[in-house]
């Protein structure tokens, strides 16, 4: 078993509150559960307004492509039309 986790640092630079962070991470999260078929969650900087970290979790019995997977995550949330720019972004991969 092979566990991929992607930490994600976001900036939302438009964002003046709580609810209107909330509204941009759940965007995001939504799609990346949709079209990656990930676990997904806000992990950190939660009463932040302008900052958000995610993290990604993908679970496969090959490393290669649990890196694919993070990897096109990553590009996906970079090259998205999202109101927000990713500060830091690292990928670990676990072997179990």
């Amino acid at each position: 078993m092979i566990i991929g986790v992607c930490k994600i640092k976001l900036r939302i630079p438009e964002n003046m509150s709580l609810k209107g962070k909330r509204s941009v991470v759940k965007s995001i999260t939504t799609q990346l559960k949709n079209k990656f078929n990930v676990s997904v969650a806000e992990v950190d900087d939660q009463q932040l307004w302008q900052i958000a970290t995610l993290g990604v979790c993908s679970i496969s019995n090959n490393s290669r492509y649990t890196n694919e997977v993070l990897s096109k995550v990553m590009n996906f949330v970079k090259d998205g039309r999202f109101e927000a720019e990713i500060l830091d972004c690292e990928i670990e991969i676990i072997p179990c």
